[in-house]
């Protein structure tokens, strides 16, 4: 099947998936897990029991999406050892620190603290369960602040020297290796995706459930979708600021991918055109079917009208990224960028009108919306790493000459099993995720004043400890306002 099969091009396909696969959980868990920790806050400071019933909603979802995260993203770690392991050989002694500080000091925080935000409130206390709650959040900026760091040092490396006998990346300063010069960008950029991606999922089963019950509006299904938009309103047009200046960071250190993104074949030497859409020809090296604005590209990336921008008539063949993928998948991103904007001003709009809740139109958009956070950021990333191609380190180590001397039989066996595993066993779990969001929060009148405190199952006896509710638990009110200290 797979013998004339090129094994470079299998193996890229391959993890192409599996992090794909991979990183539409941390997508959605970045942002899910400072919403928990500002929920379980709001609820501590007294602002009413709703927020501890989204609380306890959101933490099972979180838990279930955090844990396929987990599962997806170790297969990634072998691949760098079968698939690529010329790659590893040559930049583990720079990457590899790293990596190892996002498992050791990022991913034992998460984990560590994890069991105490889902079960501990009742045996910690309210302080000590804030806390691990914080820390889980935190850890999870943690774990994005370090593969951002190594994923950049591929796309802006510095701080290195390259071994002249073994033709290895050594490093030379950790901290210009760390804080390279695209990673504050590509590192903001990224967290505020999860923060969208989190707020759109939350503001779409807000509305979703808004729209079922109208009869009886759930109070907490209102809150939600309210501190979604809110979200969505304020945060969309941060981002849109913080992609231009990704933008004009990557026109400086990657300009081919700029190139790419912008369909620029041919030099502009009085003001290159926005296309807004076209058909890539690399063959012929032109857009076909273009329609674009004159000038506005270099106005966007130079700050002037008739400021020249380079074309990819200025790069050798052998190094021009696919235009075609980068071109869409950026119009991609930027489209539902421009509707998550629009999203958020609609909302205010509503709000101002006092029709927040009542406005069905908004409510089926921010529905239809739902998804479109996972959609962009993977836009997102095929954008930024088709674009770097045909390199693994920009414009030092080619992708060809990073692969492993493996048969294409093996990568493509192996890519086979990773379709059918993944999409079986995540495939359940993100409908169970589905299913989960499907039901209401409990409404707070159900929840109102009491909680439900049961003991752990024990099948050796009872441990000494203060004394254990009945078989079925039983009832006590829940602390109000400040005094749950």
């Amino acid at each position: 099947m797979f013998e004339h099969a090129d094994a470079v091009l299998l193996a890229r396909i391959q993890f192409a998936f599996t992090v794909s696969f991979h990183f539409l959980f941390p997508a959605f868990t970045i942002g899910l897990a400072s919403y928990l920790a500002v929920l379980n806050g709001l609820w501590l400071a007294g602002y009413g029991s709703v927020y501890r019933v989204l609380f306890d909603y959101w933490k099972k979802i979180f838990a279930i999406a955090f844990a396929m995260g987990v599962v997806s993203g170790i297969v990634m770690s072998y691949q760098f050892g079968t698939n690529w392991s010329v790659f590893s050989d040559k930049a583990g002694p720079v990457i590899g620190a790293p990596m190892a500080y996002e498992v050791l000091s990022a991913f034992f925080l998460e984990a560590g603290f994890l069991g105490i935000m889902l079960f501990g409130r009742e045996r910690v206390g309210n302080g000590l369960h804030m806390l691990a709650t914080a820390t889980v959040a935190v850890g999870t900026l943690l774990s994005a602040f370090w593969i951002i760091s190594v994923n950049s040092w591929m796309h802006t490396p510095a701080g290195y020297t390259i071994d002249a006998v073994t033709g290895q990346f050594l490093p030379e300063s950790f901290w210009e290796s760390i804080f390279n010069p695209s990673f504050p960008y590509r590192l903001v950029h990224t967290v505020i995706a999860a923060y969208l991606t989190t707020a759109f999922i939350v503001g779409g089963v807000g509305a979703w459930h808004l729209l079922r019950d109208r009869s009886a509006p759930n109070e907490a299904a209102r809150r939600m979708f309210s501190m979604a938009m809110w979200m969505a309103a304020i945060v969309a047009p941060i981002q849109i600021f913080v992609g231009d200046l990704h933008g004009l960071n990557t026109l400086e250190h990657q300009p081919a991918k700029v190139m790419a993104m912008e369909g620029h074949y041919e030099s502009h030497p009085d003001g290159a055109p926005l296309y807004l859409f076209g058909i890539p020809n690399d063959a012929e090296q032109r857009l076909d079917y273009a329609v674009g604005i004159p000038k506005l590209s270099s106005l966007i990336l130079r700050h002037g009208w008739n400021e020249p921008l380079a074309g990819l008539d200025t790069v050798p063949d052998d190094e021009q990224p696919p235009v075609f993928i980068v071109f869409w998948s950026f119009r991609v991103m930027v489209g539902i960028g421009m509707l998550m904007l629009t999203v958020g001003i609609w909302s205010l709009y509503a709000r101002w009108r006092g029709t927040l809740y009542e406005n069905r139109a908004l409510h089926r958009f921010a529905v239809a919306m739902t998804p479109s956070g996972l959609v962009a950021v993977l836009a997102g990333w095929i954008t930024t790493e088709v674009g770097r191609q045909p390199y693994t380190i920009y414009g030092l180590l080619r992708t060809a000459d990073s692969a492993a001397p493996l048969d294409a039989a093996a990568v493509g066996t192996s890519l086979v099993a990773f379709v059918i595993v993944y999409f079986a066993v995540f495939g359940a779990g993100t409908f169970y995720l589905l299913r989960l969001m499907s039901h209401a929060p409990r409404p707070m009148e159900e929840l109102e004043g009491w909680d439900e405190v049961r003991g752990p199952i024990r099948t050796a006896g009872i441990a000494p400890g203060p004394a254990q509710p009945e078989a079925g638990g039983h009832r006590r009110p829940l602390p109000s306002g400040r005094e749950r200290e």
